[in-house]
C-alpha cells in the first residue's frame, strides 16, 4: 500500500496524472524499440532515439516537479512488496526437495566429455581435465565434427556406469538423451558460455570444478526432458526470428550486427514467419516469436529468480508467444503478461506449424531444420541428475506468480479490520 500512499501524499489526486504520464513514456519507448528492430534508414534511427528520449524525459519532467524522489522511493516500496509477497506465498522448499535421493555409492566407471573450446577456454582455465582424472573420470575432448550422441553410446558399450559434460547446453543435451535411454547418472560441468541448465540445477558457474564433487559427495533427482520432435532439449526450444537469425552463417562471429540486418525482414517483411500453435487444447496464431521450454520460465517481473526455471520436474513445458505486428501491439507491450502481444502457457504438449514444409529451430542455442510441423513433449522425470549436496544457487520453489487479489486482501485486511477475513476461506 506503501507505493500508493507515497504519490498520493506527494502530489494528491494528480499523482493518476503523473501515473499516466509515466505509462506513456513507457509506451512510447517500446514503440521507439518496435521501429528500431523492425525498420532500417531514418526510421530505424528515430526509433533509437525514441527509446531512449522517451524515459528521460518522464524522469526530467518529475525532476522539475519535485516528484522523482516519490517515484523512485514508490518504485522501491512496489519491488518490496513483490518480494514479500513471493516469499509469504510460496512454499518454503527447494525444487529439487521433491525428488533428491541420497547417492548410495560412487560410479566406478565414469565418463566426462569435455568440450576444450566451449566458454573461451573454461576446460584449460580450470584445469578440468586433470581434476577429473584424479577423481578418476575417463576424459574425452571433443574435437570438431564429431557425432557428441555416438561418443556418449560408445562410451556406455564400453561400460560407463555415469555419464558427463563438461560444455555447451546443447552438448549437454545430446549425453543427457544417452544417458535417460540408458538410465544412468547424468553430471552437468558448467564449462559453456552462459550454462542456463547448470544454473537452474543451482551449480556454482564461477567454480565449473565444483561439479566434480558430484562424484563422491553428490544427491541425485529426477529431472524432466523436453522433446521436439526428436530432439531433446534441456532448456528450451525457440521459433520464428531468433531461431531464423541463428540460422546466418554470420552470426557466431557478429551477433548483433547480424541481429540487426535480419530482423526487419524477419518482423515486417513479405517473407516473415507467421507461426500457429496449439498448446494443449490453447490455439494461438500469428505468432512472431515462440519459446518452449523445459517447465515454465519465472516471468521476469518476478522478484525471486527472474527468468529461471523453478522446478525442473513439473512434467509440463512453458510456451511463451509473441505477437506484435504493428506499432499498436508494440505500444500495449507495456501491460506485460496482460498484453495481447506476450501469451504465457503451460502444457503437456505444443504442436508448432507455418505455411511453410519446414520450421527453423533454436534447440539449447543449436540451430536444427524440422519438418512442419514441430511436436514438442515433455518426458517426465527421464533423466537422474547427479549434483553436489551443497549447491550456492539453488531456486525456492514459487510455482504460480503471485496470488494478488490475495495480497490485496491481506493488506486491505491490516488498514480496515474486518476487510480481510476471506483470507482464511
Amino acid at each position: 500500500m506503501g507505493s500508493i500512499l507515497v504519490p498520493l501524499v506527494a502530489a494528491g489526486l494528480r499523482s493518476v496524472l503523473w501515473v499516466l504520464a509515466g505509462i506513456a513514456g513507457l509506451a512510447l519507448a517500446a514503440v521507439g524499440v518496435w521501429w528500431a528492430l523492425a525498420h532500417t534508414g531514418v526510421l530505424r534511427a528515430f526509433g533509437a532515439a525514441l527509446s531512449v528520449a522517451a524515459p528521460v524525459a518522464v524522469l526530467a519532467l518529475y525532476a522539475t516537479f519535485g516528484m522523482l524522489g516519490p517515484a523512485l522511493l514508490s518504485l522501491a516500496l512496489w519491488v518490496l512488496a513483490v518480494t514479500a509477497a513471493r516469499t509469504a506465498l510460496t512454499p518454503g522448499h527447494t525444487a529439487s526437495e521433491q525428488s533428491e535421493q541420497a547417492v548410495a555409492e560412487a560410479p566406478h566407471t565414469p565418463w566426462i566429455l569435455m568440450n576444450p573450446r566451449s566458454g573461451a577456454g573454461k576446460v584449460g582455465r580450470f584445469h578440468l581435465v586433470e581434476k577429473a582424472r584424479a577423481a578418476g573420470c575417463r576424459v574425452s575432448l571433443l574435437d570438431a565434427g564429431q557425432d557428441v550422441a555416438e561418443l556418449a553410446r560408445q562410451a556406455v558399450t564400453e561400460g560407463a556406469d555415469l555419464l558427463a559434460v563438461a560444455g555447451g547446453d546443447g552438448t549437454q543435451a545430446l549425453v543427457a538423451e544417452v544417458a535417460a535411454r540408458h538410465d544412468l547418472p547424468f553430471v552437468v560441468i558448467p564449462a559453456g558460455t552462459r550454462n542456463h541448465f547448470a544454473l537452474d540445477l543451482g551449480l556454482d558457474r564461477d567454480d565449473p570444478a565444483a561439479a566434480l564433487d558430484a562424484l563422491t559427495h553428490g544427491v541425485e533427482l529426477r529431472i524432466d526432458l523436453g522433446y521436439a520432435a526428436d530432439r531433446v532439449f534441456v532448456n528450451n526450444a525457440s521459433f520464428g526470428t531468433y531461431a531464423s537469425v541463428v540460422t546466418d552463417p554470420a552470426y557466431r562471429d557478429a551477433k548483433a550486427r547480424t541481429t540487426l540486418r535480419t530482423l526487419p525482414g524477419l518482423l515486417t517483411g513479405e517473407d516473415a514467419p507467421k507461426l500457429r500453435t496449439r498448446a494443449d487444447r490453447t490455439h494461438v496464431d500469428g505468432l512472431q516469436a515462440l519459446l518452449v521450454s523445459n517447465n515454465p520460465y519465472g516471468r521476469a517481473v518476478d522478484a525471486a529468480h527472474p527468468g529461471r526455471r523453478e522446478r525442473l520436474d513439473s512434467g509440463l513445458l512453458g510456451v511463451v508467444c509473441v505477437r506484435v505486428g504493428n506499432t499498436a501491439q508494440a505500444a500495449r507491450m507495456v501491460r506485460g503478461p496482460r498484453s495481447a502481444g506476450l501469451i504465457r502457457l503451460s502444457a503437456g504438449e505444443v504442436v508448432v506449424e507455418a505455411d511453410t514444409a519446414t520450421l527453423p529451430v533454436g534447440i539449447d542455442g543449436e540451430h536444427v531444420v524440422l519438418p512442419s510441423p514441430v511436436v514438442c513433449r515433455s518426458a517426465p522425470w527421464a533423466l537422474r541428475v547427479r549434483v553436489p549436496r551443497r549447491r550456492p544457487g539453488t531456486p525456492r520453489a514459487g510455482g504460480a506468480a503471485a496470488d494478488w487479489p490475495r495480497v490485496a486482501r491481506l493488506a486491505l485486511g491490516r488498514l480496515f479490520p474486518g476487510r480481510g477475513q476471506d483470507i482464511a476461506a
